[in-house]
């Protein structure tokens, strides 16, 4: 692997060997065994989207790894204020070893890939999140044992995190289910590649308009903002649209009895999520949060190191 675009790109293998070395990371970071696996490296972070968890976990993973990251706002360079993404690529790879981007047009990332000389990351698009999703199969590992066989179950926004769960669940042989209401669907490329994956991994996608239906006998339960950056006009309208897609204890219920749910944060609390879900015992927000790093670092590790 030289990049991480999208999980469509990854194989299964690939998929299990960074979540196998994400575990091995995190396990040996609490036992003090320190890995300078990327020492001497230097990592470029290019946001154009603020976030805590992407910024701060790159920013410890590159340390933890032995080499230093630069964060560089839409303030800090030219890119978007004139100056073309094959300059901007080419320059960069002159100074760096690799760059995490973290952007609105999934575009920009396929066209520094293409143009530059170095590894690229993505950070997050308005298309994909392969990162959160790979920190979301460590964490659905780690509290059940295996991949394959599970079901996920979405509830909410056809969103990059619910085009991403289709890669990766169908990429890992687990079953899939996803809610929307009409009009907010995932991305139709996003459906169909995972559909022809799923034939060759033996699971499902299903896709519907009901939370009941998509959540039933689901041993995982997704949800996300309803209103990503960039759709803060949309936020009212947004609201009465999916006013039905809360995942509350009536529909948590649904699913399995040792069911865990999952959100990647942040969370706007009494909309797509209720406090004594997202609270409760069976909430595993914050494992899916620290594991943004462990499975960031198997990401730098794989694609960067010599």
């Amino acid at each position: 692997m030289k990049h991480l675009i999208s999980l469509n790109d990854c194989t299964t293998e690939e998929i299990h060997n960074l979540l196998n070395l994400a575990m091995k990371l995190k396990k040996e970071n609490y036992a003090g065994i320190k890995h300078h696996i990327l020492k001497g490296k230097s990592l470029g972070m290019i946001f154009t989207k603020s976030s805590t968890r992407t910024r701060v976990s790159f920013e410890v993973g590159m340390y933890q790894l032995g080499g230093q990251s630069l964060f560089l706002s839409s303030n800090d360079i030219q890119l978007g204020r004139g100056e073309t993404i094959y300059d901007t690529a080419n320059v960069l790879s002159r100074y760096l070893d690799g760059i995490m981007i973290r952007t609105f047009d999934h575009q920009d990332v396929l066209d520094l890939a293409k143009y530059g000389q170095i590894s690229i990351i993505n950070g997050l698009t308005d298309l994909l999140h392969p990162c959160q999703i790979l920190a979301d199969l460590q964490t659905i590992y780690e509290h059940k044992g295996k991949l394959e066989g599970l079901k996920l179950c979405y509830v909410g926004d056809g969103n990059n995190i619910s085009n991403s769960l289709l890669h990766g669940c169908t990429k890992v042989g687990m079953d899939i289910s996803i809610a929307s209401p009409k009009g907010y669907e995932c991305d139709e490329e996003c459906v169909e590649n995972a559909k022809n994956t799923a034939k060759k991994t033996s699971c499902s996608v299903v896709l519907t308009e009901n939370p009941e239906e998509a959540v039933k006998n689901a041993d995982i339960v997704v949800t996300d903002t309803w209103v990503s950056m960039g759709q803060e006009s949309e936020k009212q309208e947004r609201i009465k649209v999916f006013g039905s897609y809360t995942v509350d204890d009536k529909l948590f219920a649904m699913a399995k009895d040792d069911a865990i749910f999952m959100h990647c944060l942040p969370a706007y609390r009494g909309y797509e999520v209720t406090d004594s879900v997202i609270d409760g015992p069976r909430s595993v927000i914050f494992d899916e949060a620290e594991n943004r790093l462990h499975a960031q670092k198997a990401v730098m590790a794989t694609v960067m190191a010599d």
